[in-house]
């Protein structure tokens, strides 16, 4: 059986080789130089293994502007070129108008319908259940995704019993700013626990946003602590996957954390892995993010 993985990690693209604004050629990202051997740039986008295939995205998509999150996101989870549908890039939330299309075609939704097991593996804190139970609505694409497709939202008792994970990793942040007491874990303990979920389930997916903070200039001070615990999970889920039992995907909306020269997104692809005996299938079928969905059910038809 082929369990996939869909790793998302927020606004990060295939930018220059620049130490000094490049944040993985600044600091040592070993997911890149010891798993593919090399950081990709925009001179050299595409790195090969045996085992995986890192390679650029297209997330501008033939529409004029900066890629936002609301549009890319729905791009990547509908499989629709969502800006050319709105007629602009938007977000970070979806357009009002995605919002029934997301309902009808998100890949959750696709799984269920063709009698697999999702999972989204991302828990939410107190706050957020007060915030939709209040009756308000505006939530990202997987949340959203989730919530339309009928899966349980994961809380904090989910993460304490394993689970689930936060969506920082190490629980650290939901200790710090929202008083939980929680256990802190090692980045590799965490890809455990998603590798746990993914061999329990067709499709685990899992989302990461510090990076989109980051590149926004939110959180300065802790760019090399919080990509070296983005690096350690990483390097731990693939390291540790075998590539027989287990496709990885790993995807982002739009560009931003590569440049840290800007406090905006950029123009750049967006960085894509694939990973497993599938990796070459998807590199070929993946050439912009409304393609990443249909790529990844036809590894289940």
């Amino acid at each position: 059986m082929n369990h996939i993985i869909l790793l998302f990690i927020d606004g990060v693209g295939i930018g220059k080789k620049d130490p000094l604004f490049n944040p993985f050629f600044k600091y040592e990202f070993k997911t890149f130089t010891e798993i593919f051997g090399a950081v990709p740039d925009l001179d050299n986008p595409v790195i090969r293994t045996n085992k995986g295939i890192i390679f650029p995205t297209d997330a501008v998509m033939g529409v004029a502007g900066f890629p936002q999150s609301g549009t890319g996101q729905t791009s990547i989870f509908c499989g629709m070129n969502a800006p050319k549908f709105v007629g602009k890039h938007f977000g970070p939330y979806p357009y009002s108008t995605l919002i029934p299309i997301i309902k009808e075609t998100n890949i959750f939704h696709e799984f269920i319908r063709r009698g697999k097991k999702a999972f989204f593996m991302n828990a939410y804190p107190k706050v957020f259940f007060d915030y939709i139970n209040s009756g308000k609505q505006r939530l990202s694409v997987t949340s959203l995704s989730s919530k339309l497709s009928g899966l349980k939202f994961n809380t904090v008792s989910d993460v304490r019993q394993g689970r689930a994970l936060t969506a920082e990793i190490t629980n650290e942040r939901w200790n710090q700013r929202l008083g939980y007491n929680l256990k802190i874990l090692k980045p590799s303990t965490a890809a455990n626990r998603l590798l746990i979920a993914a061999s329990q389930n067709d499709l685990v997916v899992y989302e990461y946003f510090l990076t989109d903070h980051l590149g926004h200039g939110r959180h300065e001070g802790d760019i090399e602590k919080t990509l070296n615990t983005l690096d350690e999970f990483l390097f731990s889920v693939f390291s540790k996957s075998d590539p027989e039992e287990y496709t990885i995907l790993l995807c982002s909306d739009h560009g931003n954390f590569e440049d840290l020269s800007v406090k905006t997104h950029t123009m750049n692809p967006a960085l894509t892995i694939s990973w497993g005996r599938h990796s070459e299938f998807l590199y070929e079928r993946i050439k912009d993010l409304s393609h990443i969905k249909d790529a990844i059910l036809a590894l289940v038809e």
